[in-house]
């Protein structure tokens, strides 16, 4: 791993994470950056907060709404299309999945008229947001990940294939942080929506929904972390022989004790073909190691 933190705390949780683009047809690949009376503050981040310039986005008028949810339909495959067929067959359920946007809007007015990934006024906590978390700004082999410790959130930036340090490109005390909240409506439910005591806020999207789920639950205590000596020796057999059959270039496990007591073991292997992109293997284990099933609460 590229960053770890000082002796003095340990590491509980640490996800992929970006600002999140809008889903709604009148703001679909859009976000925009806003002080509380709604007003763009793009300029502003530009001039004072130093961020490059990015791109202008405009809310789409009717009939390009009606296009894009075309092609948005299009775009997503063929089992998009033929579960669009049979819904208007009057078939129940969707045969080949669902498409990857679930959810009802929340929050229409942030959600379907306008997409806001920042919400902050001059001197709050949210306008201290790094730049690179902005997939638009940033190098298209750049990463940004968030990294929970006991006393921190840590923002992290890396380059895809670098063995070099992560930069370290902002960090917040926990007790800034006010509500971790998920908000269904997005690409495959991964966005969620940190607010501060100020109430300034940034919107971001994780690697994947459990990703999301998890750092939520890690932030909120409900769950907690262990390191591999923690384990008992049946819980370490089980695991290395997870490790074993896993990927040479797989990241290191990390361990998080659910509710229940059982132990989710997840390790990250980059994606084929996607560079920055991980597929996520896990196994959940009892306390002597051998496999278990999730328990009311704990997912």
């Amino acid at each position: 791993m590229d960053w770890y933190p000082g002796g003095d705390e340990t590491l509980q949780y640490r996800t992929g994470v970006h600002f999140a683009a809008g889903v709604a047809p009148r703001v679909a690949g859009a976000r925009w950056f806003r002080d509380t009376g709604r007003r763009d503050i793009q300029r502003e981040l530009q001039e004072q907060a130093g961020w490059p310039e990015g791109p202008e986005f405009t809310v789409r008028p009717a009939g390009e709404r009606a296009a894009r949810r075309t092609g948005r339909v299009l775009g997503v495959g063929i089992p998009a299309v033929l579960n669009v067929v049979a819904n208007a067959l009057g078939g129940g359920g969707s045969p080949f999945g669902s498409p990857s946007v679930r959810g009802r809007p929340d929050e229409p007015e942030n959600e379907v008229d306008d997409f806001p990934v920042l919400w902050a006024d001059p001197g709050t906590v949210a306008r201290g947001a790094p730049w690179q978390l902005d997939p638009s700004r940033r190098p298209d082999t750049y990463r940004t990940h968030v990294a929970l410790t006991e006393r921190r959130l840590v923002f992290l930036g890396t380059t895809v294939g670098s063995i070099d340090p992560a930069d370290v490109l902002w960090e917040v005390p926990r007790d800034t942080v006010a509500e971790l909240r998920r908000m269904p409506y997005s690409e495959g439910e991964s966005d969620v929506r940190l607010t501060f005591t100020d109430s300034s806020w940034i919107r971001l999207t994780a690697m994947n929904p459990d990703d999301a789920a998890l750092l939520i639950r890690h932030l909120q205590g409900a769950v907690g972390s262990l390191q591999k000596s923690d384990l008992t020796e049946g819980q370490r057999i089980r695991v290395d022989r997870f490790v074993r059959d896993l990927p040479k270039n797989a990241e290191p496990p990390t361990f998080t004790v659910l509710p229940s007591g059982i132990v989710q073991v997840c390790c990250e292997v980059p994606a084929k073909g996607a560079p920055g992109l991980y597929d996520t293997h896990a196994i959940l284990m009892d306390s002597a190691g051998a496999p278990a099933q999730p328990r009311p609460g704990d997912l």
